[in-house]
């Protein structure tokens, strides 16, 4: 798929609902969003605000429809998936034809094994560059990129994996088109991007590419128009950046 197109909504019986936390933050909840925007599965959103105190609505809210208490979650009728990793294996067995993974099946191992890696590390850049869309973190990324080695080591194997899959496949995206891979290192783009490291030209290049995405752009332009500063996800900042 042109990265400048979206598919045409996939029909189904009963409508997908994605429960979701704030977009400007949320890193789990971008990747499915993403995903299902940019392949057109049709779905309804209902976001939720971030709110993690013991009886917030928030908290309740989720309760409600996932034992794990966390977001996103993926409705599909009283139906319910959490875990990113699931809800993207689900759309997968749900919508086989669109694209969440590539078809040929060593490819699709691949695209599976730097999802598993993504799911499950990178905890330097995870926990010193938090997702924020919003803001323009450049001077903290300097610092961190001099202070954190741990930093610097997530984003080389990050960068090596990238220019490795975009050579294979010879692009535009990981694995040719946009796909469930692409989805999960969307939130990594905008955490490189708002903290400006220091990257290749065939990362900078990928980087844009992904923003450029229509389900990406959908997304990140949602996140600019919440214009919700919660100061328990800003390490960084005292107050929203001007725009």
């Amino acid at each position: 798929m042109h990265p400048s197109q979206l598919l045409q909504p996939v029909e189904h019986v009963m409508a997908l609902q994605l429960v979701i936390g704030n977009k400007n933050y949320s890193s789990w909840s971008m990747r499915p969003w993403v995903l299902m925007r940019q392949l057109g599965i049709d779905f309804e959103e209902r976001a939720l605000r971030f709110d993690f105190a013991p009886d917030s609505a928030f908290r309740q809210a989720v309760a409600a429809v996932s034992p794990a208490g966390r977001v996103p979650v993926l409705l599909d009728g009283d139906f319910a998936v959490w875990d990113t990793l699931a809800i993207t294996e689900y759309l997968h067995e749900r919508f086989a034809t669109v694209g969440v993974w590539p078809d040929e099946a060593k490819a699709r191992a691949r695209a599976r094994s730097l999802c598993a890696e993504m799911h499950a590390g990178f905890s330097a850049l995870r926990s010193q560059c938090p997702m924020n869309i919003e803001a323009q973190l450049h001077a903290v990324g300097a610092r961190l990129w001099h202070e954190q080695p741990a930093l610097r080591t997530d984003v080389a194997r990050i960068e090596s994996m990238w220019a490795q899959a975009l050579g294979d496949s010879g692009g535009p995206f990981l694995f040719g088109g946009f796909g469930a891979v692409d989805a999960f290192y969307a939130p990594v783009c905008m955490r490189l991007k708002c903290y400006a490291l220091p990257l290749s030209t065939t990362s900078r290049t990928y980087i844009d590419r992904v923003a450029a995405a229509p389900g990406v752009a959908a997304f990140i332009a949602a996140a600019l128009a919440e214009h919700d500063f919660l100061d328990f996800e800003e390490p960084y900042r005292q107050g929203p950046d001007p725009r």
